[in-house]
């Protein structure tokens, strides 16, 4: 398997992330409310920011996620699904950081929302 390395694989990722997102009983209703055809380009410039050094992403993830009412479960499995995708499409330093990064995300988010002490 190869690294993650340009938007076609951050396309590859957040595409096959969110497959699986809204399958899943406990995620999907969560972002059912989505316009995915909105959603998915700003996950896109997000990863690809983070990743790849892009600065294609603009805005507050937090402060759009707060109203969806996550719990520190949600967030677990928001991570396993994560981790899971990136363990099936991508193996390197890249991928490494991907998850490490994402783990990061979750932690101070529930941080923030009160979730963890």
């Amino acid at each position: 398997m190869k690294d993650i390395l340009t938007r076609d694989d951050i396309i590859l990722l957040v595409d096959s992330f969110y497959t699986k997102v809204k399958e899943d009983e406990l995620l999907a209703p969560k972002f059912q409310h989505l316009d995915w055809p909105k959603h998915l380009p700003t996950m896109y410039n997000f990863w690809s920011s983070m990743l790849l050094g892009e600065q294609s992403y603009q805005g507050n993830p937090f402060q759009k996620h707060l109203p969806l009412s996550i719990n520190a479960h949600l967030f677990d499995r928001w991570l396993k699904l994560f981790t899971q995708t990136v363990d099936n499409h991508f193996s390197g330093s890249k991928a490494d950081e991907t998850k490490s990064r994402a783990q990061s995300i979750a932690g101070v988010w529930q941080h923030k929302m009160g979730l963890m002490n």
